[in-house]
């Protein structure tokens, strides 16, 4: 994928959330606190927990990475993130045929 991307008005990322201590305390009461931290024009779609709570997986829309970064860089003390660009597959496919 290249420039498709640019095409998109918005774009779609799974975000895995590995919680840097086993002690979630700290990220429990930041959230409570301050809810998700996300920049203006990042929404939250949904998550998952892991089994055994050391990591969150979510989908996430924003305008562009640069956003998802910010973001991150919120939680960055406490959370390590891996954010992909991800497509739905009907997305996907229609680029595809393109």
């Amino acid at each position: 994928m290249g420039d498709e991307w640019s095409t998109l008005p918005f774009m779609l990322f799974m975000v895995i959330e590995r919680f840097k201590d086993s002690d979630l305390k700290p990220v429990g009461e930041r959230f409570r606190t301050h809810g998700r931290m996300l920049p203006e024009g990042v929404e939250y779609k949904s998550s998952w927990m892991d089994l055994s709570g050391t990591r969150c997986f979510q989908i996430v829309e924003a305008p562009n990475q640069g956003l998802m970064n910010e973001w991150a860089a919120r939680w960055e003390d406490l959370v390590e993130f891996e954010i992909v660009p991800v497509l739905t597959s009907s997305d996907f496919w229609d680029m595809r045929q393109k």
